[in-house]
């Protein structure tokens, strides 16, 4: 894959082997385009209805579901880039970051969590994908076809991920941008209705949600900030890519929701049905690739931290392989919001552990990335406790999950009202727990 004119930056690429060190050839318009091209995504579109129909509670007025997708979206932007900025720092890899959090072997515990959720985003990605195709041609592409089209480009793009995110920059966020503004002037012609019998008791379940969808790239940051020339660029490049991107996407979704009378199954025909609205639509469509391309990649860098000599390519294969036999059978999103929940719970209180120890800790100075790294099980203490903390808050809809922690909480007493935020819950009792560690250790040294 070659990119005519490139500078010698754009020639560089993403090492093969962990043990090689990356360059650093992004700067800030490179990574601001690719995290505003990851921001903006149809399953966004889409995702809005669980910010105005939180499951479980009635809908939030529409002011409440542009509040919740702002406060969700900022908050969980500034927890990506909080670990991008370590990536950016170390030059390391998400997963071999955390080697100096919990050490070599501990690490694989999340790796393991997060190779799952990539290859989950993936199955999701590859099928909006081919819901998209589906809604332009009436069904006259085979599903199959385009899962398989649409997961060999995403590979094909896992191989060469530096000279995609300089591609980005160059073409594909312009396009997009076009789009979205073209969208947003159409859809706003018409009046956009009020939802009705609303109540803001699904206020804190929204933000959830949207945070959850952000906060999914933790453990994927760090793989792209670690090839930033500064932190600064970093850090405020995913805050302002991301999350106008993000903010823009879900609005979006929820006007044309509304205007479809509230059915989240007819929003790509809100979409077509504006003028020369197939064009428009089938750039986000293909734009959606770059989604899936993150997850594969990612996924194969996850990898590397349990097969450090494998060549990154040949896991990126298995890994596109994998995905796409995976997705080939899939046809919904019934269990969508569990599966945000589920990632929340996960890697929101993993991000508070990881950016506390390394910027209030020994991180910055004593952290050991090596393959002998050894183990610091203390450190899941905090991780757990905030886990428990999501769960307590916001136990999901999983019926034998949700009503194990119902007995918790009527064991323990806790009942959290309409007021509590799991996610922002369980990042603030994991950060805090994990600052008491650090506080005993230093009183010990």
């Amino acid at each position: 894959m070659t990119i005519a004119g490139a500078s010698p930056e754009e020639k560089q690429e993403a090492p093969l082997l962990l043990d090689t060190a990356p360059p650093r050839t992004l700067g800030f318009t490179d990574q601001a385009a690719f995290w505003a091209n990851i921001g903006v995504s149809l399953i966004g579109f889409s995702g809005a209805a669980y910010v105005l129909y939180p499951t479980g509670h009635p809908p939030l007025p529409l002011v409440g579901a542009l509040l919740a997708t702002l406060l969700g979206t900022l908050v969980g932007t500034a927890m990506v880039a909080g670990t991008g900025a370590v990536g950016t720092r170390t030059g390391a890899p998400a997963m071999v970051v955390l080697r100096g959090l919990f050490g070599t072997k501990l690490s694989y515990l999340p790796t393991l969590a997060n190779i799952i959720q990539c290859v989950g985003w993936g199955v999701y990605e590859l099928t909006v994908i081919a819901l998209g195709v589906s809604a332009m041609t009436d069904d006259r592409v085979p599903h199959a076809l385009v899962i398989v089209a649409a997961g060999v480009f995403s590979t094909v793009m896992a191989i060469w991920p530096l000279r995609v995110v300089h591609l980005l920059r160059k073409y594909v966020t312009v396009a997009v941008g076009i789009a979205l503004v073209y969208f947003t002037v159409q859809l706003l012609r018409n009046p956009v209705p009020e939802p009705t019998d609303t109540s803001w008791s699904g206020f804190f379940p929204a933000v959830d949600t949207t945070l959850a969808v952000s906060v999914s790239f933790v453990p994927l940051a760090a793989d792209y900030a670690r090839h930033a020339r500064s932190v600064r660029s970093s850090a405020g490049a995913t805050i302002v890519g991301y999350s106008a991107a993000q903010i823009w996407c879900y609005v979006l979704g929820t006007i044309a929701i509304l205007q479809a009378g509230g059915d989240a199954s007819k929003i790509f025909d809100t979409f077509l049905g504006v003028t020369a609205g197939w064009a428009f639509f089938a750039v986000l469509v293909l734009r959606e690739t770059d989604q899936s391309f993150a997850n594969v990649y990612s996924t194969a860098m996850s990898l590397q931290n349990l097969l450090p000599r494998v060549d990154r390519r040949v896991l990126a294969s298995a890994v596109g392989l994998a995905v796409i036999l995976l997705a080939l059978p899939v046809r919904d999103f019934s269990s969508y919001a569990n599966f945000l929940y589920l990632i929340g719970s996960v890697f929101v209180p993993l991000s508070a552990v990881l950016i506390v120890d390394y910027f209030l800790g020994r991180g910055r100075r004593h952290w050991n990335l090596e393959q002998n790294s050894p183990a610091r099980p203390l450190m899941l203490l905090p991780w757990a406790c905030g886990f428990v903390t999501y769960q307590l808050c916001n136990p999901g809809s999983i019926s034998w999950w949700a009503q194990f922690w119902s007995k918790v909480q009527d064991a323990t007493g806790i009942h959290p009202g309409w007021w509590s935020s799991a996610s922002l819950f369980s990042w603030l009792v994991a950060a805090l727990v994990t600052a008491a560690l650090l506080l005993i250790a230093r009183r010990r040294a």
